[in-house]
């Protein structure tokens, strides 16, 4: 038995834990510089926000209706995060970590000695006894049938935080009542040709023969499958490594100046590498891409990117960032104001698995290369995120100060509330009014 942990609204909860006066309100958290809508409580979605929506358009939209608008907080997000997490793994036995509001845990022979419904309720209460954060628990013989469990939960208050589905009944009752694009692992294309062969809900899916579903979807549709039909065939490594990474972002304001992009550039292609590494594995192709503002109709409209395929795999901060600047000096036009640059690397593999070009970097160089980059996410590991930067990921010098910022990645974000959990300077302050 598998049990899926799911924190409800994440990035709103977190900021209703210290911000009470939020409760019952329609809130939105909103992404980097204040961008789009990223997360809504349920007040949010009941109004009809969509996730995605550019918050310069809310007013528009919903006109007369008093929105909360708060900027992201990651710090604050991942600290909650790790809260929960804690509190999961003093409760279960074996914990898998799937996303900052996500976690899998393994109940495999906890059925024989607990009563499992009971756990899940008992686990859902200590959280927000502890964290204040409120979370569903779905628990099913396979992670999707848990992940789908979690959805009931979540949208039913009868079930009291904690869906089991424990029988072949539950099962098809389960399935029979959801759409199959809710199932974890169908997507949009696979959802449009299953609707087109007449499968609308999961148990149309599920009552398929498998080898139907064999000759017309890839095997990650037949698992899925398999999941819906109780055989546990997801293995964790299999969900928890990423297949492309992306860091991009908006600009507070619009950049024409080549370097100032470059450098900007440069520092996604870095924390692409860092997270890499984190997860032990290499890509092969990196992809680099601008666009100008499109709401700006005075202004020309340009967006274009482009794909770097690397002699060897690698995830050295020095050979991304090397490969990133060239590529883009390969689609940068003078004369036009950008609005958003970023980068992906794909075509990961572990890094244990590495196989060298012929006319590519040597291995000694390559080596080297490991070490500074593992050097330098020792030091920024201990004192600070990018205490240790390559030259390319500073922006050029202040033409009135003439000096060379270490690091000035600015991020918009004007209605971020503070850092309650993590920062001395911003711990809530007690009224004895």
């Amino acid at each position: 038995m598998f049990a899926l942990v799911d924190c409800d609204n994440c990035f709103v909860s977190c900021e209703r834990v210290f911000r009470p006066d939020l409760e019952g309100k329609p809130v939105v958290v909103l992404s980097n510089n204040d961008g789009c809508v990223v997360a809504r409580s349920n007040e949010a979605k009941a109004l009809g926000i969509k996730e995605g929506t550019p918050y310069f358009k809310l007013a528009d939209e919903f006109p007369g209706v008093k929105i909360e608008a708060l900027s992201s907080n990651y710090t604050l997000y991942g600290d909650m995060s790790a809260r929960v997490m804690a509190t999961i793994r003093m409760h279960a036995p074996k914990v898998e970590v799937y996303s900052i509001d996500e976690a899998f845990c393994d109940l495999t022979g906890m059925e024989r000695t607990t009563d499992l419904k009971l756990w899940g309720e008992q686990l859902a209460a200590r959280i927000r006894q502890w964290v204040g954060m409120p979370v569903s628990i779905g628990i099913g013989p396979t992670r999707t049938l848990a992940k789908l469990a979690s959805r009931y939960a979540k949208l039913y208050r009868g079930y009291n935080k904690c869906c089991v589905i424990d029988s072949d009944e539950k099962r098809r009752k389960a399935l029979a009542g959801m759409d199959a694009a809710r199932v974890w692992g169908i997507g949009a294309r696979t959802d449009a040709k299953l609707r087109y062969n007449g499968c609308r809900t999961a148990l149309d899916f599920a009552d398929k023969p498998q080898g139907w579903v064999r000759m017309l979807f890839p095997l990650p549709v037949e698992n899925t499958w398999r999941e819906l039909n109780g055989i546990s065939c997801i293995k964790t490594d299999e969900i928890a490594e990423k297949k492309s990474i992306c860091t991009s972002r908006s600009f507070p304001e619009m950049v024409a100046d080549r370097e100032t992009l470059r450098t900007h550039v440069s520092n996604y292609a870095s924390r692409c590498a860092a997270k890499l590494r984190r997860q032990h594995s290499v890509c092969n192709i990196l992809t680099v891409f601008i666009t100008t503002n499109p709401f700006r109709e005075d202004l020309e409209w340009y967006s274009n990117a482009i794909n770097v395929t690397l002699g060897t795999a690698s995830a050295s901060t020095v050979e991304l960032v090397s490969a990133a600047g060239q590529a883009l000096d390969r689609i940068f036009r003078d004369g036009l104001k950008y609005k958003r640059a970023g980068v992906i690397v794909s075509g990961i593999v572990p890094d244990n698995a590495v196989q060298l070009d012929l006319f590519g970097t040597d291995e000694n160089t390559r080596r080297r290369l490991n070490l500074v980059s593992k050097a330098a996410d020792d030091v920024n590991r201990r004192w600070g995120t990018e205490t240790v930067v390559l030259a390319a990921q500073q922006y050029p010098s202040d033409p009135v100060t003439g000096m060379s910022p270490h690091f000035k990645d600015v991020i918009l974000h004007n209605m971020r509330t503070p850092c309650y959990t993590t920062n001395l300077h911003d711990i809530i302050g007690v009224s004895s009014d």
